[in-house]
């Protein structure tokens, strides 16, 4: 057993499983029978919203915006991009009632905004500049060759997954919590190569303006990434402040993997198209195989591709 921020992650395997029923992510119908059975507070999630409190708090360079920024600076961003992740949790603060069409739309918003990721990732990835020093010297085929390897990804993945009936996140259970699970996991996986774009921005002589800007915007851009992660976690359960732990989790490896490029640059740049092209491909494939394919179950066609077009 597992235990993330008040919400504990169980397996079971088949022999001690109970069934899921329906498999979807608003079979789960805690937050319209009972919401405040999901929004009760625990020991944990104070914990843990205390301990971000503290890291901010005490983390912060004394100069915020140098001229020759140093490791603490890169931290501190990367944490500020990380923790920005859950601002996409505010907005489903008022939502506790959700039928089972809102839950096919808030499928589709979430498979929009991981489309409009992925395709950000892909246009980064190649603008990064070929490296005659590197095994293979062309961005575009080191980046192709990280889209493959994401998309192939999720199959492992998945089967794992499979091996236990009963997997829950809160209140999700079964199917429900399966895929929930997958997106984090993915989402998890893609903040490894923002993190190193991070701290590979602030080196040479114009890190300090190019990484905030970098930085900046990352974390403006995690925020509908929140978003989505929160759009699938919520409606099916999980409670708002837990929401919120979770988007910010996705986004941890951002401070960690920021000041291992820092330090170790010239290594990372050559895999970095590599890591977005990962990315991106894993993130393609769940936005497009599972939340796509749920919000057309849930309400319709035309429906759920207007709703992705529009969230793109």
């Amino acid at each position: 057993q597992m235990s993330t921020s008040g919400q504990n992650i169980k397996t079971k395997t088949n022999g001690d499983s109970m069934k899921d029923k329906g498999g979807k992510l608003g079979d789960c119908n805690c937050c319209s029978a009972k919401p405040s059975n999901c929004n009760k507070i625990s020991t944990w999630t104070i914990l843990s919203y205390l301990i971000i409190f503290l890291i901010s708090k005490y983390t912060l360079p004394e100069d915020i915006h140098p001229e020759k920024p140093n490791l603490w600076h890169v931290w501190y961003y990367g944490w500020v991009t990380a923790v920005s992740t859950g601002l996409g949790a505010v907005p489903l603060i008022i939502a506790d009632d959700m039928n089972e069409k809102m839950l096919g739309v808030s499928n589709g918003i979430a498979s929009g905004m991981m489309l409009s990721a992925s395709y950000c990732l892909i246009k980064e990835g190649a603008n990064v500049e070929n490296d005659p020093n590197f095994l293979i010297p062309d961005t575009k085929i080191r980046l192709l060759a990280g889209v493959i390897l994401g998309l192939l990804f999720i199959l492992p993945a998945k089967r794992v997954l499979d091996k236990y009936e009963d997997i829950h996140i809160g209140h999700l259970a079964g199917a429900s919590a399966k895929k929930a699970l997958l997106i984090v996991i993915v989402m998890f996986l893609h903040s490894f190569s923002e993190g190193v774009g991070i701290g590979v921005s602030f080196g040479g002589t114009t890190g300090a303006q190019l990484g905030f800007l970098i930085s900046a915007t990352l974390a403006v851009h995690n925020v509908p990434e929140g978003l989505a992660v929160a759009l699938v976690l919520r409606p099916g359960g999980v409670s708002k402040l837990d929401s919120g732990l979770w988007c910010i989790f996705t986004s941890l490896p951002q401070p960690i993997m920021a000041v291992l490029a820092f330090l170790f640059v010239e290594q990372f740049l050559p895999f970095l198209p590599i890591g977005l092209g990962f990315a991106a491909g894993a993130m393609f494939w769940v936005a497009v195989a599972e939340l796509l394919g749920e919000a057309i179950e849930m309400t319709s066609k035309p429906t759920a591709y207007f709703t992705v077009l529009t969230s793109f």
